[in-house]
């Protein structure tokens, strides 16, 4: 699919006219700092699109994006380590949940992306688990593969694959493009 045109819409902390327009949503979730927001202007091919911090869990809204005028990517806030004190971890918590399990917003993908140098820690599977309990269409990227030693590449893969069960882990890096033609078949295909 060629993208045409990317436009920030919002920051959404809840319920929001946008949701309920009929256009298709992508939602993107991780861990702090696994580089959803690299995905996504990597993905769309507009750079600071999608803002990139060094600060884990910079992200505290759901930022929501018109792609071509037909549908939304939603770039979620990271779950696990962020910069924010105990009552605002647990605001980003329940925001993540609410959108993604419990509000009626349906999803055409979650794109679940795992640091494939790191591989699934145990609140990735946590929430591939909690994905598939209520029957997304899931995408699992394992980002950041050009960070793996070569002599690494194949074990760590073949891992990360094990533990996420019977979803297909598609090899990316944001940084070096790798990737970006699969994801996008998979997700607007």
């Amino acid at each position: 699919m060629r993208i045409t045109s990317a436009t920030f819409v919002k920051g959404l902390a809840g319920p929001d006219e946008a949701l309920s327009d009929g256009k298709p949503q992508i939602a993107f979730i991780g861990r702090s700092n696994v580089g959803k927001s690299s995905v996504i202007n990597s993905l769309i091919g507009v750079n600071g699109l999608a803002r990139i911090s060094h600060i884990p869990g910079y992200t505290r809204a759901i930022n929501l994006f018109l792609i071509n005028k037909k549908f939304y990517l939603a770039d979620l806030p990271g779950y696990g380590y962020a910069h924010a004190s105990k009552l605002g971890k647990a605001h980003l918590e329940e925001l993540i949940y609410w959108y993604l399990l419990d509000s009626n917003y349906k999803q055409k993908k979650v794109v679940l992306i795992i640091d494939a140098k790191v591989g699934p820690t145990d609140k990735d599977l946590e929430m591939l688990r909690k994905l598939e309990e209520k029957g997304k269409d899931i995408v699992v990227v394992a980002n950041k593969i050009d960070k793996i030693k070569k002599s690494e590449y194949a074990g760590k893969l073949k891992n990360l694959e094990y533990l996420i069960g019977d979803h297909k882990a598609l090899p990316y890096s944001a940084e070096k493009k790798i990737g970006v033609g699969e994801l996008s078949e998979e997700i607007f295909g």
